[in-house]
């Protein structure tokens, strides 16, 4: 089947992980990536610079008019079967209706989804960001939804059909990995976090496990972290804070007894992509509790969940004093993870196997 995998492409998370799924599936997949649109030659102070990020902000002039044009002429080109859109938020609907006709009279139409891994229904979300895309949602032959209680918000935004289609975890890049001297002295400690900032309650949460005298570690976007950290003097020690990725992203998850995870209050999350990629890597997941994370890893089983900053702080003890337990129930999850097919190859072979009950050409052909 020939595939077109369109999105910004900003990094190897998320489009690239569905386009090397496709390929592993032995598809012809094509890209187009829309961030090279908006690159600005590392000059961000001159006035093409402020133009064309103001573009990529606002979601409006030429180089949004550029891309879409373009997008529409390489699916000329390749003919694709299906466009898989990864976060559609600069695609215009004229530009998904284009997607779906058929290059050619008599060839079957093109079947378009939209997958988008934000939550643009949320109170706290900029509606100019997410115009564009609940624009179009009608137009998409399905749309999948990172949320279940997205479902019946696309539903209502007028799709045609929804899909909840979790996350995942890239089993190249979600491993056990043992760490050389070097990695161990950057990355061993019991406890650690790689994620962003919100103002949700998880700055309050580090505070207490540092109070406690638990040995932490912090990696993410410095730019959000560092002037949080310089007004706790609990947590000031772990500035400069810094951002992990592939391989070294793995190994700080590999170098913690135990690795934390945090739903995002501005997504309205009930699960995250770290709840596949810790368990995946054989470190004991303790994440904030939610409902939906239950039905995944039995809890005190195969994972554990907090709901205060007493209950962490009491729970890392139990753990980081038990290394039995801690193992066992680091190993029964990542057992877990896998048994499951939370990989992005079996979500990808979910995908195609629901196109195939649409009545349409067989997409695995």
């Amino acid at each position: 089947m020939r595939i077109l995998v369109v999105g910004d492409w900003h990094s190897e998370l998320h489009e690239q992980a569905v386009f090397d799924a496709f390929v592993e599936l032995g598809h012809q997949v094509e890209a187009f990536a829309w961030h090279a649109y908006f690159e600005t030659g590392g000059d961000r102070g001159s006035f093409r610079s402020l133009v064309v990020r103001a573009q990529n902000r606002l979601l409006a002039g030429p180089a949004i008019r550029h891309l879409n044009h373009d997008l529409i002429a390489v699916a000329r080109r390749f003919v694709p079967e299906l466009v898989f859109v990864y976060r559609g938020t600069h695609l215009w609907p004229t530009t998904i209706d284009a997607l779906r006709k058929p290059a050619s009279t008599g060839a079957a139409p093109t079947v378009v989804l939209g997958y988008n891994n934000d939550d643009p229904f949320a109170p706290r979300q900029p509606a100019s960001l997410w115009r564009h895309f609940l624009a179009a949602v009608p137009r998409y032959d399905a749309v999948l939804a990172y949320r279940e209680h997205n479902l019946s918000e696309y539903r209502d935004a007028g799709a045609r059909r929804v899909y909840w289609l979790r996350s995942w975890f890239m089993p190249a890049r979600n491993h056990p990995v043992p760490l050389d001297a070097d990695a161990k002295a950057r990355f061993d400690c019991d406890v650690v976090f790689v994620g962003h900032h919100e103002n949700d309650g998880r700055t309050e949460m580090l505070e207490a496990i540092a109070t406690a005298g638990i040995d932490l570690k912090l990696f993410g976007p410095g730019y959000e972290w560092d002037a949080i950290l310089a007004r706790s003097k609990a947590l000031r020690h772990l500035s400069p804070v810094r951002l992990v990725w592939g391989s070294e992203y793995n190994k700080a998850l590999c170098g913690a007894k135990i690795a934390l995870c945090f739903l995002s209050k501005l997504n309205r999350d009930t699960y995250t992509r770290r709840c596949f990629e810790i368990p995946a890597s054989g470190t004991l997941m303790l994440s904030e509790y939610s409902d939906d994370l239950t039905t995944l890893y039995a809890p005190g089983v195969e994972a554990d969940y907090f709901r205060s900053s007493d209950e962490l702080v009491s729970k890392l003890r139990l753990y980081l004093s038990d290394e039995s337990l801690r193992a066992q129930v680091a190993a029964a999850g990542a057992t877990r993870v896998r048994e499951d097919g939370h990989d992005v190859v079996s979500r990808m072979r979910k995908l195609l196997d629901w196109v195939a009950t649409w009545n349409l050409p067989d997409p695995r052909r």
